[in-house]
């Protein structure tokens, strides 16, 4: 079994690292290209459209290796590549004409119901701190599909920086695949393996500095994927249900939440893009493209080895843990969000609050002297 994983490791890896050069060709030939503007970090026309590679070589690494393992979910399987069918349709199209936000949000629903339809639902809910499970009956269905939606966009946001999106999404799929081997669950080691593969092959072309952009048909892709693989891996795990795959995508969300706290502290509307997620944040501090996205990476990775840490856990362990786990990221998240001006370059209550405590501290520390 781990040879026909390997297997298809390799061969997704080795579609991808042939496919991309000629869907680059192919950008240029239909005008799928990003030309530079006052948002975008590059300076020059890029080609878009690197989801198909990702995309042709998940599917063609798939069909190459899951005939020969039995215990594969077929109809999730063929759930998940007919949404991604759909997703990456929808993406690419929309690097070529820019489509309008409806349609894409019409297009990443059926999608989501797609994958529904083939059986992937949030049925369960634990209570934290205690032993209350939580059946969700007709919220099932909505609640994924917000799921998701939002995961999928969440990655899509992030794509702004030569191989951030394509290496979160990669670590992010490691950690899926390492929980996914513990538990035995050959369904989605097969399919984050194979993911993982594609990933890794685009990015030898879409590191900094990139030779090709994946554009919205791969982050959309990759979002749509990881936020399906998230909820068949972790389904079966009640007290892991909703924890463990929110901090694997710890990034992707908490840069989305900000994004949506900060537009509404600036009072402008939610769907209007700008220049101050963590990547341009980061980048306006001082670091080189390339360290800033090996920061991200860096905090990705954080995010991840938690999840696998708290999947350790015995249940009563879980509480203590999440509770810590919990803790400790806020405060970091708050205080880094507010150190760097993600939300206000001005309003940070925090920060000036722990400065008036510093300065109380100092000045009774000098009076009893």
């Amino acid at each position: 079994m781990n040879v026909l994983y390997g297997i298809g490791f390799v061969v997704a890896c080795l579609i991808a690292l042939l496919m991309t050069p000629l869907v680059k060709r192919f950008a240029f030939w239909v005008g799928a290209v990003d030309a530079p503007n006052h948002r975008k970090v590059h300076s020059r026309i890029m080609p878009r459209l690197g989801g198909l590679a990702i995309f042709i070589a998940f599917v063609g690494a798939y069909f190459v290796v899951s005939p020969a393992i039995d215990l594969v979910q077929k109809d999730v399987a063929v759930g998940l590549l007919i949404g991604g069918s759909i997703i990456v349709l929808l993406g690419a199209l929309d690097d070529r004409f820019d489509l309008s936000p409806k349609i894409k949000l019409l297009g990443q629903i059926i999608a989501a119901c797609v994958v529904v339809y083939s059986g992937v639902v949030i049925e369960l809910v634990n209570v934290p701190f205690g032993d209350t499970i939580i059946s969700l009956t007709w919220l099932s269905v909505p609640l994924t599909i917000f799921w998701i939606v939002g995961v999928t966009n969440a990655i899509n946001l992030i794509d702004g920086l030569d191989g951030l999106s394509a290496g979160v999404s990669g670590i992010a799929t490691t950690t899926i695949l390492v929980l996914a081997l513990m538990m035995g669950n050959v369904t989605v080691v097969l399919l984050s393996i194979i993911l993982l593969g594609s990933i890794v092959g685009f990015l030898f072309y879409n590191f900094h500095p990139a030779k090709i952009f994946m554009g919205d048909s791969g982050s959309l892709f990759l979002g749509f994927s990881l936020a399906t693989l998230s909820i068949l891996g972790f389904k079966q795990s009640i007290v892991l249900s909703l924890l463990v795959p929110i901090m694997i995508l710890g990034v992707p969300i908490s840069d989305t939440l900000f994004a949506i706290l900060r537009r509404w502290v600036n009072k402008v509307p939610i769907s209007k893009p700008d220049k101050s997620h963590l990547h341009h944040c980061l980048l306006q501090l001082g670091f080189s493209h390339r360290l800033t996205v090996l920061i991200i990476y860096a905090i990705a990775s954080i995010f991840g080895v938690s999840a696998v840490l708290l999947s350790y856990m015995s249940e009563q362990e879980v509480i203590w843990g999440m509770v810590l786990l919990i803790v400790v990221l806020i405060a970091i998240l708050v205080l880094g969000a507010e150190a760097i001006g993600i939300i206000s370059q001005t309003k940070k209550p925090v920060l000036r609050f722990l400065q008036k405590v510093r300065a109380l501290v100092s000045a009774r520390s000098r009076m009893t002297k």
